[in-house]
C-alpha cells in the first residue's frame, strides 16, 4: 500500500526543514512526550509494597496492577494504535490523552483495589500515544538517518520508563500514593494542550475502514516474518525487564536492605543510565549491525541476571545488574523497531502496533510470573528467570540464518535482518 500524494507532501515540507528530516525542537518534543505518556504504565513498580499494605492485598495479587496496566498497554497497541494510519493522528493524539487524564483522576481517587485495577487498564490503554509518537517521527525521517531519530525519541522514551519509578517513589514519600496519580493527570492534560498546539498535521496514509486496519494489522504478522521474530524477541526481553523492576522494590524494602520509598526511588535512577545507550543502538541500526548487536544484548542480559544474582547481599551488584538489564533491553528494543519500519513505510503505525502488542505480552506475563516466582523462591529464583528468558531468545537467534536461507530471497529480508 503507497501513501497518496497528499500523504507525501507535508512529510517532504518536514524533511527540508532539517538535516535528518526532523526539526531539532520536534524531535525533543516528541521524546519528552513519548517518556511522559509510558511512564504512566509503571508509575505503580515502587508503590507496590506500600499498596499491598493500603488495600490488604498479598505480594502476588498486588503485582496484578501491573500486569492490568501492560494488558491495557497491549489492548491499546491491538485496537488503537492502528488508527494512526487511518486517522490523522493530532486528533487521535487529544484524544487518547484526554481519557488517560480521566482515567489517572480515577485512579487517584480509588477508594479500593478493583477501581484502582480498572482505572489503571484504561489509562494503560490509552498511553500508546508514545506508540503513535515513534512511528510519527520515523515516517518524517529520511531513509539514512531514521534509525538515529527514532533513538533519540526512543531515548526519550526509556528515559521515562526509568524515571518513572524515581519520580513515584519521591512524589508519594512527600505526599501519598494517590499524588503520583493525580499528579500524572496534570502532567497529561498540559501534555495534550502542548501537542495539539505544536505538532503540525499528518494525513492518514490509509482510507481502508477501521475493521480492515484491524484485519491488515494481523496480515502483517503473517506477511513479514521479520516483525514476528523481532516482537518475539523483544518479548523475552521485556519479561525479564519486568520480572526483575516488579520485584526489586520487595528486595530493597524488606528485611536485607531496609530501603524506604525515597530508596527505592534514587535505585530506580540508576537504570536511567542505561537509556544513554538508545541513540548508539539506532546508529547500529544504520550501519546495518542489527542482528550481530541483537546477539551480544542478549548475552549481556543474561550476564546482568547473574551479577544481579550474585548480589544478593550487595546493593552495589543488584544496580549494576540493573543497569545492563536496562542497556540491553533498551539495544534489542531500538534495533527491532529500525527493522520493522523498514517493513512498510505506509503501514508503520500498524507495524508498531502488531511489534508492541507481542512484546507487551511477555512484559505482562514477566510481571505477573515474577511476583508468583518471588513468592514462591525469592530473589534467587527471580533472578534464574531473569537469565533464563535472555538465553532461549539467543538460541531463537541463532535460527535466524537458517530460515533466511531456506526463504526466497526478499527486499524485506534484506532490510530486516
Amino acid at each position: 500500500m503507497s501513501a497518496s500524494p497528499d500523504v507525501r507532501a507535508p512529510q517532504r515540507a518536514a524533511t527540508a526543514e532539517a538535516p535528518h528530516g526532523v526539526p531539532g525542537w520536534l524531535v525533543a518534543l516528541l521524546a519528552v512526550a513519548s517518556g511522559m505518556t509510558v511512564a504512566n504504565l509503571y508509575y505503580a513498580q515502587p508503590l507496590l509494597s506500600s499498596l499491598s499494605g493500603v488495600f490488604h492485598t498479598s505480594t502476588a495479587t498486588v503485582g496484578a496492577l501491573i500486569t492490568v496496566t501492560q494488558v491495557g498497554y497491549v489492548i491499546g497497541m491491538v485496537f488503537l494504535v492502528p488508527l494512526g494510519d487511518r486517522l490523522e493522528k493530532r486528533n487521535l493524539i487529544t484524544v487518547l490523552l484526554t481519557i488517560t487524564t480521566l482515567a489517572l483522576v480515577a485512579a487517584g481517587l480509588a477508594t479500593s483495589f478493583p477501581m484502582l485495577l480498572i482505572a489503571s487498564l484504561v489509562s494503560g490503554a490509552t498511553s500508546v500515544v508514545a506508540q503513535i509518537l515513534v512511528p510519527f517521527a520515523a515516517s518524517l525521517a529520511p531513509d539514512h538517518a531514521r534509525g538515529r531519530i527514532v533513538g533519540r525519541v526512543m531515548s526519550g522514551l526509556l528515559t521515562g520508563i526509568l524515571l518513572s519509578r524515581t519520580l513515584s517513589s519521591l512524589v508519594s514519600d512527600l505526599a501519598d500514593w494517590r499524588a503520583v496519580f493525580l499528579g500524572s493527570a496534570v502532567l497529561m492534560a498540559l501534555l495534550a494542550v502542548a501537542l495539539r498546539l505544536a505538532l503540525p498535521q499528518h494525513a492518514p496514509t490509509t482510507a481502508i475502514p477501521y475493521h480492515h486496519v484491524l484485519r491488515s494489522t494481523v496480515r502483517l504478522v503473517r506477511t513479514h516474518p521479520a516483525l514476528l521474530r523481532r516482537g518475539l524477541y523483544q518479548a523475552a526481553m521485556f519479561a525479564a525487564f519486568s520480572a526483575f523492576w516488579t520485584t526489586v522494590s520487595f528486595v530493597l524494602t524488606g528485611p536485607r536492605f531496609h530501603y524506604s520509598q525515597v530508596g527505592v526511588g534514587v535505585f530506580a535512577l540508576v537504570g536511567a543510565a542505561g537509556a544513554a545507550i538508545a541513540p548508539f543502538a539506532g546508529r547500529w541500526a544504520d550501519r546495518g549491525l542489527v542482528r550481530p548487536m541483537t546477539g551480544y544484548a542478549f548475552v549481556v542480559a543474561a550476564l546482568a541476571f547473574a551479577v544481579a544474582g550474585f548480589g544478593g547481599h550487595s546493593v552495589v551488584l543488584i544496580a549494576l545488574g540493573a543497569i545492563l538489564i536496562d542497556v540491553a533491553v533498551q539495544t534489542t528494543l531500538v534495533l527491532g523497531q529500525h527493522t520493522v519500519y523498514q517493513l512498510d513505510p505506509a503501514a508503520r503505525a500498524r507495524l508498531n502496533s502488531a511489534f508492541i502488542a507481542i512484546f507487551f505480552i511477555g512484559g505482562a506475563i514477566g510481571s505477573q510470573l515474577g511476583s508468583v516466582v518471588y513468592n514462591a523462591g525469592g530473589w534467587t529464583a527471580i533472578t534464574a528467570l531473569g537469565a533464563a528468558l535472555p538465553l532461549l531468545a539467543l538460541v531463537y537467534w541463532t535460527t535466524e540464518r537458517r530460515q533466511r536461507a531456506a526463504a526466497e530471497p526478499s527486499t524485506e529480508d534484506t532490510q530486516s535482518q
